[in-house]
């Protein structure tokens, strides 16, 4: 019985990943998932950096030209760059209430089932600001555009968490993430693209392992700021 069970769930998951698929064909981003759990490198996406190189392993193993990556919004300007072959596309939301660590379950159930308003949240990308969504990523097209893209651009969240459990928080990015799903290719497939995107690092990230190992560590020395660089 568990075991039929658990065959229902694959099925019903391969079944929808098949529709998803078919519809993420033609669009204009590819979602793949979370980056990384914590940071070992502060900032982690500048050039030669070991996250931001894997980024760019990401986008040339899918023979695309830019990747972008979507972050909650600090003070960065949150700029594009070159790593490599490959040009970094970094888009940022910003929350009128300010960053936060901690994790409100009633707006996380809130939007899970309603989704995001379109009004909650302004953007950031390369020092501009923009009022919606549709604004910003009409922006990251041109630049993706100027960079060589001519096809679907993937997108992943950067996922790092500075306190807590990265298991339970999905981390820096994730609401972006989740918005621009559901906006592109509808609920099914936000949920979809969920849970797709919670799996990845353990199957493509080379240092899950010593980032989960690590958390508590990681965390403090992020937070003191010793790690802190920029070579």
């Amino acid at each position: 019985m568990r075991y039929t069970k658990l065959l229902g769930f694959a099925l019903i998951f391969l079944f929808i990943g098949g529709y998803v698929y078919t519809i993420n064909t033609s669009g204009d981003i590819e979602p793949l998932g979370r980056l990384a759990f914590v940071k070992f490198q502060n900032p982690d996406m500048y050039p030669g950096h070991e996250h931001s190189k894997l980024l760019a392993k990401y986008a040339e193993d899918r023979e695309s030209k830019c990747i972008l990556v979507v972050h909650f919004g600090g003070s960065s300007n949150y700029s594009h760059y070159r790593e490599g072959n490959v040009t970094i596309l970094q888009l940022a939301f910003i929350d009128q209430k300010g960053p936060t660590t901690t994790i409100d379950w009633g707006e996380v159930v809130n939007s899970f089932l309603f989704g995001i308003p379109d009004d909650r949240w302004k953007f950031r990308a390369d020092g501009i600001e923009f009022n919606t969504l549709d604004e910003a990523l009409n922006y990251i097209y041109i630049v993706a555009d100027k960079n060589g893209q001519d096809s679907s651009i993937p997108m992943v969240y950067h996922g790092t968490v500075r306190a807590g459990d990265p298991l339970i928080n999905q981390g820096c990015g994730f609401p972006l993430y989740y918005y621009i799903t559901w906006e592109k290719y509808g609920r099914i497939a936000a949920y979809y693209y969920f849970l797709q995107g919670t799996i990845f690092p353990f199957f493509n990230l080379p240092t899950w392992k010593y980032e989960l190992k690590h958390v508590s560590e990681l965390q403090f020395l992020y937070n003191s700021g010793k790690l802190n660089t920029n070579d």
